[in-house]
């Protein structure tokens, strides 16, 4: 049986630890070749070596999300080697501080809006043609569920989700007659470092591991995918549970 993903080219940011990294081998197993941009060399040469251990292959690409210009040669030099994307998977994002929004320093503030935020617009913008190239070009962005209950004390952070969230929703919008579909994905808690930050006196192996979460973006990812412009929940012991409007 062909893999689901054989032969198509998928790009995915923060590949180098937690769920990007799960989510990346999740989609070499299915197939994909692995553009993995990450912060830290150390991490993509670990997920390198469990791609090739599964037979994949991967193109490593060291970048600060902050190095917009970085992505924009990284939207060239793909389409030079590849001519198309056929996958995006915006997963890297930070936490930032904790605390009321009056206290929140404006370096910290303008750090997570540019990381969680406007990376993706210029990903958004990078990235569009190529995907359109793709026959079936497919966006999943990584949200989270606080972008939805204004928790006090997490007012960065979240406030950046509920943009990420209208940025995507928007996109999708715009590519309703193309080929491209746009999803978002919240994963609930998962044992990762982020989760650990926000909450240290919490269990993590109460939580379940980022290869779960991978699981499900990879089924957002396929040709197959035809919804857009929803948001899909992960809930531990279940499958995809839509919430959204339509």
């Amino acid at each position: 049986m062909p893999l689901p993903l054989a032969d198509r080219i998928a790009l995915v940011t923060g590949a180098s630890r937690g769920i990007g990294f799960a989510t990346a081998l999740a989609l070499a197993k299915a197939g994909a070749h692995i553009v993995a941009l990450a912060r830290t060399v150390g991490g993509l040469e670990e997920l390198d070596d469990a791609i090739k251990a599964i037979g994949g292959s991967a193109t490593l690409v060291p970048l600060d999300l902050k190095d917009y210009d970085g992505i924009d040669r990284l939207g060239v030099a793909l389409h030079e080697r590849f001519g198309r994307l056929d996958v995006l998977v915006g997963n890297a994002g930070i936490l930032g501080p904790l605390s009321p929004l009056g206290h929140v320093q404006i370096k910290a503030w303008d750090e997570v809006m540019a990381v969680n935020v406007t990376a993706n617009w210029r990903l958004i913008c990078a990235m569009d043609p190529l995907l359109k190239f793709s026959d079936a070009g497919r966006v999943v962005f990584v949200s989270s569920g606080v972008a939805a209950l204004a928790l006090a004390y997490w007012g960065p952070y979240a406030i950046s989700k509920a943009a990420l969230e209208t940025l995507a929703r928007t996109y999708a919008a715009e590519t309703v007659t193309t080929n491209v579909r746009i999803n978002l994905f919240t994963p609930g808690p998962i044992r990762t470092r982020m989760r650990a930050q926000a909450m240290p006196g919490e269990d993590p192996m109460t939580l379940e591991t980022p290869d779960k979460v991978a699981e499900r973006i990879v089924a957002l990812c396929l040709p197959s995918m035809q919804e857009s412009g929803k948001l899909y929940s992960h809930q531990k012991g279940k499958l995809l549970d839509f919430r959204g409007p339509g």
